[in-house]
């Protein structure tokens, strides 16, 4: 592949933010292990959504407020930089807290997508649109993500996808086409694809 931009999953990927799934599930009222989002949508609209949505954004700020940067993420943008590799964030989190994320950490991209600016992974629409805006082609494109919508999303738009795992790895890892452990792995994947083409 020609690799010419990375598009990063944020939470469980680039920051810790320590958000609990179950308790977030359990605030809300969706069954064990239900996709969050789509939990939500699927409520009427009115009162009831509105409350779950309001929990929602309680835990992401939360969440926000309290992401740490997993070890090697800024050695890892910054080399980004310095091989003119185009970077961005698609998350499902919303804007408000992926721009908090992101400002606390003084981290900047080329592109942010959130839940508000595009369909939730693992729909492609916001992978597309980020390699639109970059005027290049999935195939020039890596998805970084920790999570299975993340590699779906990057595969239904036509990139390649690594994994993301630092502890174990979970059952559907081998969906990735590449696994890592840690950004200094990350850091070597990227110099090995950019050894002709960067």
């Amino acid at each position: 592949m020609t690799l010419r931009g990375i598009i990063f999953d944020m939470d469980g990927t680039l920051v810790d933010s320590g958000l609990d799934f179950d308790a977030i599930r359990r605030d809300i009222g969706l069954p064990e292990k239900h996709p969050i989002l789509e939990g939500v949508e699927a409520i009427d609209e009115g009162p009831e959504r509105d409350r779950a949505l309001e929990i929602l954004h309680r835990h992401e700020h939360e969440g926000a407020m309290r992401a740490t940067p997993f070890p090697g993420v800024a050695n890892l943008l910054a080399r980004l930089q310095q091989l003119e590799l185009r970077s961005g964030v698609l998350t499902r989190n919303s804007r408000v807290s992926a721009h908090t994320t992101l400002e606390r950490l003084g981290w900047s991209f080329d592109s942010v997508l959130t839940r508000e600016d595009a369909p939730a992974k693992p729909d492609p629409t916001g992978v597309l649109a980020i390699c639109d805006d970059w005027g290049l082609s999935p195939q020039q494109v890596l998805f970084v993500g920790d999570y299975l919508f993340d590699l779906q999303a990057g595969h239904n738009a036509g990139t390649t996808a690594a994994l993301f795992a630092p502890g174990r790895l979970p059952e559907w890892a081998d969906l990735a086409d590449w696994v890592v452990s840690s950004f200094g792995e990350l850091e070597e994947l990227i110099e090995r694809l950019c050894q002709e083409d960067c």
